[in-house]
Formats: C-alpha cells, sequence, structure tokens
C-alpha cells in the first residue's frame, strides 16, 4: 500500500520537473524515488508521469491526481499539528532561525498563527544573513532558501520561490535588451558572490536548457544589494520575484527573458538530528508545511 510519502514523492515529481530533481529535492536517491513512484501508478492502476530521457510530464490523469493530493497532505499536515494538541501539551520556547529579507513578510506571519493557535507558546525568531548552527545557537528549527549543503539536520521542503531576470528601463534604453541567454554574455550582470557557481545562470524552455557564464563590475555577497545595484543600473540580475515584485510595480525594474525559466529557489525547514523533537517543535514543522502548501510563499 503506498505511503505518505509515496505521495510525498509523487507531488515532488511534479512539481520539480523530473526525478533527479525531486530526488534532490527529498534528499532521497534517485532509484527510491522512482520505486515511490512505480508502486504508486503500479496500486493505482494508471500512468500519473510520462518519463522521457529529460523530463517527466505528468498525465491528465496525473495532473487532477496532483490537484487533489496536493490539498489533501496540506489538510494531513496540518490535522498532524492539531492532534499534537491532545497528545501532548504545546507549551515553552521556540526559537527558530530565519534569513534577514525573507523572515519579515513570510516568517512572522506562520510564527503569528502558530502562536495564536497555541497560546502557551513562546517564540524567539533569530535572524541572520548567513546560517547558523543550529546546535550552537540553540535553535529548535531554521527555514532556509537554497539547495541544502550535505548536512546530519533533518529537512523538509515548504516550497519553491519563482526567480527573474531582472534590469533598470535605464539600462536597457543605453544596452538593449536581452532576447536569449546566451545575450546576457556582452551584458554588465550583477553576481551575487554568496550563492554557488555564481557567475554561471542557468535556464530551461521546454526541453531547451542554456547554461551562460556572465560577468560584470559590480558583485556583492547580499541579495538586497544586488537587486539595488540593478534598480541603480549597474547591469541586469536574477533575484527571487518576492524580493523585487515592489521594484517592478513601481516600474524601476522589468523583467527580462520571460519565456526561459530560471530554476526555482527551493525553501526548507531544518532542525537538528538526534532525539525525538518536542512537541512544540513538530507542531511546529507541520504548522508551517500546511500553511505554505495552501499558501505559497512568494
Amino acid at each position: 500500500m503506498a505511503s505518505l510519502d509515496d505521495y510525498r514523492v509523487f507531488v515532488a515529481i511534479v512539481e520539480q520537473g523530473n526525478l533527479s530533481a525531486a530526488a534532490r529535492h527529498l534528499h532521497r536517491s534517485l532509484q527510491a524515488v522512482s520505486r515511490s513512484l512505480q508502486g504508486l501508478e503500479q496500486e493505482l492502476g494508471v500512468e500519473l508521469i510520462q518519463r522521457t530521457t529529460r523530463r517527466a510530464q505528468p498525465t491528465a490523469a496525473g495532473l487532477a491526481f496532483h490537484a487533489r493530493i496536493k490539498v489533501a497532505l496540506a489538510d494531513i499536515d496540518l490535522a498532524r499539528s492539531e492532534l499534537a494538541e491532545h497528545g501532548a501539551r504545546i507549551d515553552g520556547r521556540l526559537r527558530i532561525g530565519g534569513s534577514t529579507q525573507f523572515s519579515a513578510p513570510h516568517v512572522v506571519p506562520v510564527v503569528a498563527a502558530f502562536m495564536e493557535r497555541y497560546p502557551d507558546v513562546d517564540v524567539e525568531l533569530v535572524v541572520a544573513d548567513q546560517h547558523v548552527d543550529l546546535q550552537r545557537e540553540k535553535l529548535d528549527a531554521a527555514v532556509r532558501l537554497g539547495e541544502l549543503p550535505d548536512s546530519r539536520l533533518h529537512a523538509r521542503q515548504l516550497g519553491t520561490l519563482r526567480m527573474v531576470t531582472i534590469g533598470a528601463p535605464g539600462y536597457f534604453a543605453r544596452h538593449g535588451r536581452p532576447r536569449t541567454p546566451a545575450d546576457l554574455r556582452r551584458h554588465a550582470c550583477i553576481v551575487r558572490r554568496s550563492t554557488h557557481d555564481a557567475q554561471h545562470w542557468s535556464y530551461r524552455r521546454a526541453d531547451k536548457r542554456r547554461r551562460v557564464e556572465v560577468q560584470g563590475r559590480f558583485s556583492a555577497d547580499n541579495a538586497a544589494a544586488c537587486n539595488a545595484a540593478v534598480a541603480a543600473g549597474l547591469g541586469v540580475g536574477v533575484a527571487a520575484l518576492w524580493q523585487v515584485r515592489n521594484l517592478l510595480d513601481q516600474g524601476r525594474l522589468e523583467t527580462v527573458l520571460d519565456d526561459w525559466q530560471l530554476p526555482a529557489l527551493p525553501v526548507y525547514i531544518v532542525w537538528p538530528p538526534g532525539k525525538q523533537l518536542p512537541a512544540r517543535t513538530r507542531a511546529f514543522i507541520d504548522f508551517a508545511a500546511a500553511r505554505w502548501m495552501a499558501e505559497p510563499p512568494g
């Protein structure tokens, strides 16, 4: 019989686009992901995913099933969070880590809703630009953006954030607009040094993939600084849509290469390995997963 993990694997395959990407996001082997999908399809008696060498395309039945099962998984996560109230007392202090920019608009509202549900829990939010050591900082859990390095931490993916290619209208008036990823080679590009492989930007459109080496005169190790540099007309950049939506609405930035897709930025919640989780920590993890599945951030 299919397990909840098998259903989560199926949802990840649909949302990540192929089995390999799903395996990376779930921190599981490709073989384990493939077995889960095969077992689920055999049990249901219907093909959910059409596989090719490069892509995993959901069938019509798969798309319909994904829409229903995603909501069901969110309901299960929320039910587990609510059940914790009856199985153990949810109280005490919870220390949650988050990044500087993402915490205020996206982590705090989840924390506020959680505290409303569990009035005996106090929450301390520890905000930092860099990833901190959870055990050294005595954090119960942390919300992190981007692919996770190999570690002993437990992790659960909450969702993904859309990435866009951006530039200032004045810059485009002077230098033209890139029409294809290859055009970026002749543009000044804003490089965020703190990201992995920062000088290579990868794009996808249907089955076409392009990886472009970029360079420019300005770089920084902070997303807000890079976005400000783009708005100042120093070059073309890439950013999470939620970070620059206001600048786009104000007309200070414009998107380009809209028909080419950048890899989505995953959002995870991580927690230390070891002994059984306190009830308040487990309740928060399930609550955050249910909240963001129903209302994705960004």
